[in-house]
């Protein structure tokens, strides 16, 4: 049983809202076992871990760490069509917009690859969470802007989405991946190197990218500050 199990479990019970006495209980188990369980100390069988998915909800792939879908809907990476890696591939009359498009997919990229370096699903999770929210956003106020919109397509209502309820949701995302990534430091110590020269020399084309998404960002922002007279 691989260490992601364990943790999932434990991380599964404090969702759940449950202490272990009440958790084991429910598994049909002593607290101590459920205790050495949740800490890799040993190896439940089969049977506990149909019981434990049917009380948490979710699939055996899921508990397992197999997926991180808790329904157990599973995509290998070669099925997901990559439009960045088309022969000749561009977005007709748009010479800003193919340029965007290749500084984010290629700084996605090199933030996956340094999340991977972590081997927290946590952490990886929360990440994923907060960039898909955010195409989310963008494309719901296309879809908003065009002839054929319907707020029925979408299952959060408009006066909820308004309201900044995704935004929300990326700003718990963000707090997420905080926590996710101060417990991989706490448990396994610093990151590695993230200066421009460690990036340079891992990333040599991908940093590119990624350092002018941050400068433009960077930029951006110290304008909103400047803009209201700070400094």
């Amino acid at each position: 049983m691989n260490e992601e199990f364990s943790r999932t479990l434990s991380l599964l019970r404090q969702e759940k809202g449950v202490s272990q006495r009440t958790a084991a209980g429910a598994l049909g188990i002593s607290q101590a076992l459920l205790s050495h369980y949740e800490n890799g100390i040993r190896e439940p069988g089969l049977p506990f871990v149909v019981r434990a998915c049917d009380y948490y909800g979710v699939s055996a792939d899921f508990l397992l760490g197999r997926t991180l879908s808790r329904d157990g809907t599973t995509i290998a990476a070669g099925e997901l069509y990559d439009l960045s890696d088309e022969k000749g591939n561009s977005l007709k009359g748009s010479v800003l917009a193919m340029l965007s498009k290749k500084l984010l997919v290629n700084s996605t990229g090199a933030l996956f690859d340094l999340l991977s370096k972590t081997g927290s699903r946590e952490a990886i999770q929360a990440a994923a969470n907060y960039l898909s929210t955010a195409v989310y956003q963008v494309y719901r106020r296309l879809y908003q802007a065009s002839p054929s919109y319907t707020p029925d397509f979408f299952s959060v209502s408009s006066r909820r989405f308004q309201a900044g309820l995704a935004d929300a949701e990326m700003t718990c995302s963000a707090a997420e991946l905080e926590e996710a990534l101060a417990a991989h430091v706490k448990e396994k110590g610093p990151m590695p190197g993230m200066d421009h020269e460690a990036l340079s020399r891992d990333y040599p084309v991908l940093y590119q990218s990624l350092y002018q998404v941050i400068h433009g960002a960077g930029e951006r922002i110290n304008a909103l500050v400047e803009r209201r007279g700070g400094k």
